[in-house]
């Protein structure tokens, strides 16, 4: 397949104001794509568009709850008017909770899945409708490493990236004949944010940054432009650990007495 001239292409990416998300948005507007940010926080938004447009791309900002098909709706609506179509999104917000099964709330639980799982259904259905009038389109689904891998402690986070994960692949085959690619992306540990909101959201002090195995959001974000411009239906930031994951489904036994021991070391 020939690559994909990404120039004027215009992207939606939610979850835009830190992280992977602003990443991405900065990558994709140095390709040549005009780039739509969704967030809730748009002080963060406004501060990137402010800084693609100063580097000589076109972005705006537009504030969404992808919890809200509305919101997610309007998105694409305001996509549209500003930039004439949308080519592409970037279903990337949302957010990690780190608690036992149990000890995981009805509300947490619920509200873990409408953001990560729901709002990625919001976002890919507010896109959808145009981009399957216009025979042409990509949908990306940030989801994890973790999505293949429930993880103890993570179950409910790693839940809704299985679901992401899920989705994506079926939806590839479903929309493979009216000429939109979709795929799944999955990061391993990243210097972002979501660690410290985590710790943020049980109240505990935010541990500084240290981990030495973390990659950069700047990694992810050219692996989304480089799947891009060659859409594939997966995307892995770490071959060993797509690897891993791979292994362990095969030897569910074997990989349970490894993560038990592994918690008992700790």
């Amino acid at each position: 397949m020939a690559r994909i001239d990404l120039t004027g292409k215009p992207i939606a990416i939610t979850g835009a104001s830190s992280g992977i998300g602003a990443a991405t948005a900065l990558a994709c507007a140095k390709a040549g794509m005009p780039v739509a940010l969704a967030a809730r926080r748009t002080d963060k938004l406004e501060t990137l568009a402010e800084r693609i447009r100063a580097s000589g791309g076109q972005a705006i900002a537009v504030q969404c709850d992808v919890t809200s098909q509305d919101e997610c709706d309007a998105l694409i609506a305001r996509t549209i008017e500003a930039f004439g179509s949308v080519y592409s999104v970037f279903a990337n917000a949302g957010f990690g909770a780190k608690h036992t099964l149990l000890d995981t709330s009805g509300p947490l639980l619920r509200e873990i899945f409408e953001v990560n799982f729901f709002g990625t259904i919001h976002t890919i259905r507010a896109a959808a409708s145009p981009m399957l009038k216009a025979h042409s389109g990509h949908i990306l689904i940030c989801t994890s490493c973790l999505s293949g891998l429930p993880s103890p402690g993570y179950s409910a986070y790693s839940a809704t990236k299985s679901a992401q994960h899920h989705i994506g692949r079926a939806l590839n085959v479903e929309l493979a004949s009216a000429g939109v690619h979709v795929t799944t992306i999955h990061p391993v540990r990243t210097n972002t944010e979501f660690f410290d909101a985590m710790h943020a959201r049980k109240n505990e002090a935010v541990p500084p940054r240290t981990h030495k195995r973390s990659q950069s959001p700047e990694r992810v974000a050219n692996a989304v432009v480089r799947s891009l411009a060659k859409p594939s239906p997966e995307v892995w930031m770490s071959t060993p650990a797509r690897l891993g994951i791979q292994l362990a489904a095969i030897f569910p036994r074997l990989t349970d007495r490894v993560i038990w021991k592994k918690g008992q070391s700790r």
